[in-house]
């Protein structure tokens, strides 16, 4: 999906390329979280202790030969010898380069890989903690089949109606965040925070956990609590005006693509409570063990058995059921199914 908006291109969740682009990002974030010796002790780097350095370079090499791919396409666009009159976020970038020949992408590996990740890993913490928490998720699809029904598909439109969706994906950003740990900062002058002393130069960390976790002002803060969002903290906001709740930071750094990843995470764990029977395949809980990364994923792949509403599967469902299904196998979950897609 990201890959569609920024570079026009669609993948199936089958095709080599999606696969080949997936795997690289996913390496990338894994590698980019990984502590080395050489974090510690510059002056050993050389040895490449556990051989990260190489396989971050053979990653980001990677990374880069399909950047540079898309790139020579929309500049093959852009001077005639490919014809396309569709326009994605890439050719608007280009556009706005100096010179468009120039070899430089413009930021785009930023684009694609802040993009790529951190709604996959907040969708399957989501469906992980529904699959833990039964209840919580009959009261999701009871709300959907009172705003939504059961005679149509869910619409961008009905997620403003959709308050209990909407704390769930709170409640999922407030126990695993995207990323555990927000960019580093770094103070431009002395000054004083929270009663600390903070020199000039100091790179600042962010640790959402302890923030997001703080017993002082989450009661049982380490359980999926939904409605926590329609009581107490009905007023707290994930866009970085509540500090107790900064999953995509805050000022004037705060991830700039919040709307839309929102937008999108909403929507598509709309559509699979609406449109799917979802659950374990056994009655022991999903393992809820985080990994060591950049980002915030599950250490292991879980197994969940879905089959869809007899009255929602009609020709238009299949089209969007290869959707969805796409986007589960992309979070790293075993989907296992009534009936085939073609």
């Amino acid at each position: 999906m990201a890959v569609k908006m920024l570079a026009g291109k669609r993948y199936s969740c089958d095709e080599h390329a999606s696969g080949r682009t997936r795997d690289a990002l996913r390496k990338f974030f894994e590698l980019a979280g990984t502590f080395t010796v050489s974090d510690a002790i510059p002056h050993l780097r050389w040895l490449d202790m556990g051989g990260y350095e190489k396989a971050m370079t053979k990653t980001a090499k990677e990374i880069d030969s399909f950047l540079r791919s898309w790139l020579e396409h929309k500049r093959k666009r852009a001077s005639g010898q490919v014809k396309d009159e569709q326009k994605d976020f890439l050719d608007v970038m280009l556009s706005t380069i100096e010179s468009a020949a120039s070899k430089d992408d413009g930021g785009f590996d930023v684009l694609l890989t802040g993009s790529s990740d951190t709604s996959t890993v907040t969708l399957t913490w989501a469906l992980a903690l529904l699959l833990n928490n039964n209840h919580v998720l009959k009261k999701a699809r009871a709300e959907l089949d009172i705003h939504v029904g059961r005679k149509r598909q869910v619409q961008e439109s009905d997620l403003k109606n959709l308050v209990y969706l909407q704390a769930i994906i709170k409640e999922t950003l407030r126990l695993h965040p995207p990323s555990v740990l927000l960019p580093a900062r770094e103070s431009m002058e002395d000054c004083v925070v929270g009663g600390y002393n903070i020199p000039k130069g100091t790179r600042l960390v962010v640790n959402l956990r302890k923030i997001h976790r703080d017993p002082s002002v989450w009661p049982d803060p380490s359980e999926f609590q939904p409605e926590r969002f329609l009581t107490s903290h009905k007023d707290v906001d994930v866009r970085g005006q509540h500090f107790e709740l900064i999953p995509f930071g805050s000022g004037r750094r705060i991830c700039p693509g919040i709307t839309l990843a929102l937008q999108v995470v909403h929507f598509i764990l709309a559509s699979l409570i609406h449109g799917f029977e979802i659950k374990k395949l056994s009655d022991e809980p999903v393992d809820m063990t985080e990994s060591f990364g950049l980002t915030n994923m599950k250490a292991t792949r879980f197994i969940m058995f879905t089959s869809p509403h007899a009255c929602l599967f009609t020709c238009m469902n299949k089209l969007r059921n290869k959707m969805l299904l796409c986007v589960a196998l992309d979070a790293d979950i075993s989907v296992k199914r009534h009936y085939k897609i073609t």
